[in-house]
């Protein structure tokens, strides 16, 4: 009995047709990180715990067994990493503030040295 193929082909046929490739906007030399959430923090903070006791995990398996646990989590001990969340959230606010300023005194020394020539002419 011969093998369908047709989920396959459909598959790599749906991949290349009629898909506009989006290119993603160059982020900016020294560009501030994004604040990382509650369960980014929870999750870096159990991974290793997680992969000692589940060697045989694997990349998936880790993060479904990290997301059962946070659920599993009450609101007392999810409180060290929201706060951890805050205070990164806060960190990423004042870069992105720091580095929005440098840029607009960067952009207004520009325009002046541009005025500066044409004046000249």
């Amino acid at each position: 009995m011969p093998k369908d193929t047709t989920k396959t082909k459909r598959k790599a046929a749906s991949k290349s047709e009629g898909k506009a490739t989006k290119s993603k906007a160059a982020k900016a030399k020294g560009a501030p990180k994004r604040a990382l959430s509650a369960y980014m923090f929870f999750s870096q903070d159990w991974r290793e715990r997680i992969k000692t006791e589940n060697p045989d995990a694997g990349f998936g398996e880790v993060g479904k067994l990290l997301g059962a646990k946070w659920k599993e989590l009450d609101e007392e001990d999810k409180q060290p990493y929201i706060e951890l969340a805050a205070k990164d959230k806060t960190r990423a606010e004042e870069e992105k503030a720091s580095m929005a300023a440098t840029k607009s005194s960067a952009k207004e020394k520009s325009d002046g040295e541009e005025q500066a020539d044409e004046e000249e002419d």
